[in-house]
């Protein structure tokens, strides 16, 4: 991770090897802005439209500094419209900056924070966007776009106790996205769920949190059904892995569940081969909810949280799961399973339900479910259902995060079409409102406890072109939120 300092200077005398100011648009006209210190008046004659250079977001451009600035070189970043809030605009534009110019020892950034939370922003942003997955990269590849391994911090309330406060946070979080991000973009052959599990134990070193494991053996004799039916048809079993942060005199229990479909090819009910090798991140709720877990930890707040990773292969074989066989579930509740591609739903039932004899009270379910979430919210917002009380924590944790998340209902019109000629529910309802059919079918499994069901299947995984401090491939979407949650319960 970057090494960060800070600073007070005036930016124009930092001695930078590249100097980040932003571009906002004043008035309609694209302006260069900075710290209260920033004398603007060497950069007048700059012809922004000439050099590329403007409002727009993820705009980032690089030239020569100019006489007045001891800066080996400039960099105007688009501050782009104020859509998602001041903070998030801030910390997007910082993103856009390390994610693009790459293969420098250090950054400085300049860019017009007046509030301590602004800053902080910058912080988060910058080390956000500083991120590179090499790991199977050979020769040149695996050195080349290196992300800035130091992160200078310009402005007149650098030395504040609440900024250093702040970035010291934000260093923990950045870290956990990291990890998040590496869990998603592995290959398949290399996380299976056993291979996981063992990440699992290996990241808790050192921090306090326990993590215990319950083998394909021990599934069965559990009767984790789901996880087990799921599992079966693959040559690698699936795990239930349970890490468990609890310090002493905490404010309350919450369980984070996640799904962690290591590889999904829809079973017996294959997946078309188009778009497939994206299955790998079908994982990517599981990778969460085990950094959100490590992150509070590290933190060392107030509340006891036990994280649930629900890990199974999803394959097609002699052995799996066919559509129609009836499968019992840790609750007890019997399924028929009608679509073996509806996996998801099936290990988090049993999650849910180890959550609950827990005693947790609040669950929070964290998964990559449903084509329909993209459908309905496109791939970079996620949307949150459950009960009121718990979605409105999520909402408004991620309001503080600067994560997307769209509140989604659960008609009870929908719930009559999972019923079942032959089990207690089937784990498919009607077509339309696939999403919302999805949190009915988990809603079965949570006791009535406070519950909130967090859909990630477009955020969690960027195919398209990179924005902001989004990589393509994993995003670490979630981990913020969630962490956000487990801030706001301890108070």
């Amino acid at each position: 991770m970057a090494e960060l300092t800070f600073t007070s200077k005036d930016p124009s005398t930092v001695n930078a090897n590249v100097l980040v100011l932003g571009v906002a648009s004043v008035d309609g006209t694209a302006t260069i802005v900075g710290p209260s210190s920033l004398d603007t008046s060497a950069l007048a004659d700059l012809d922004l439209k000439s050099i590329g250079a403007g409002a727009k977001a993820d705009t980032v451009v690089r030239i020569p500094a100019p006489s007045g600035f001891a800066a080996k070189t400039l960099v105007l970043v688009g501050l782009g419209e104020d859509h998602y809030g001041r903070v998030e605009q801030l910390r997007r534009a910082a993103g856009s900056v390390t994610r693009s110019i790459t293969d420098v020892d250090s950054i400085s950034f300049a860019l017009p924070a007046v509030e301590e939370e602004e800053l902080v922003a910058i912080i988060e942003g910058a080390l956000f966007g500083a991120y590179a997955f090499r790991s199977y990269r050979t020769g040149d590849a695996a050195t080349s776009g290196t992300p800035v391994s130091a992160i200078e911090i310009i402005s007149p309330i650098a030395r504040q106790s609440a900024v250093k406060k702040g970035a010291a946070r934000a260093e923990v979080i950045a870290d956990a996205i990291k990890g998040t991000r590496d869990l998603v973009n592995s290959a398949p052959n290399e996380l299976f769920p056993a291979a996981f599990a063992d990440i699992a134990k290996a990241t808790a070193k050192g921090t306090g949190v326990k993590v215990s494991v319950l083998d394909d053996k021990a599934l069965v004799s559990g009767g984790y059904g789901g996880l087990v039916g799921v599992g079966q048809g693959s040559t690698r079993g699936p795990r239930l892995v349970k890490v468990s942060y609890s310090p002493l005199r905490a404010k309350r229990k919450i369980a984070l569940i996640g799904k962690g479909i290591t590889f999904d090819s829809g079973g017996i009910s294959i997946k078309p081969a188009a778009g497939m090798e994206a299955m790998k991140s079908d994982m990517a709720g599981a990778a969460a909810v085990l950094h959100t877990v490590i992150a509070a930890a590290k933190l060392s707040l107030p509340v006891s949280v036990t994280g649930y990773l629900c890990l199974a292969e999803n394959m097609p074989s002699g052995s799996a799961m066919r559509p129609s066989d009836v499968i019992t579930t840790r609750s007890g509740k019997t399924v028929e399973v009608l679509n073996t591609d509806a996996e998801g739903r099936l290990v988090l039932a049993d999650g849910l339900a180890a959550a609950v004899e827990d005693g947790a009270d609040l669950l929070v379910d964290i998964a990559t479910l449903t084509g329909a979430q993209m459908m309905a919210l496109g791939n970079r917002v996620s949307a949150v259902m459950g009960t009121d009380g718990a979605v409105a924590e999520v909402l408004a944790a991620a309001e503080v995060a600067g994560e997307s998340v769209w509140h989604m209902p659960l008609p009870e019109e929908l719930r009559p079409t999972l019923d079942s000629q032959v089990a207690d529910l089937a784990n498919m309802g009607q077509r339309w409102g696939g999403m919302l059919v999805a949190g009915h079918f988990l809603k079965e499994f949570t006791a009535e406890r406070p519950w909130a069901h967090i859909d990630i299947a477009g955020p969690s995984y960027n195919e398209n072109a990179p924005f902001g401090y989004t990589p393509k491939g994993g995003t670490g979407h979630g981990v913020r939120t969630m962490l956000a949650v487990l801030e706001n319960a301890a108070g």
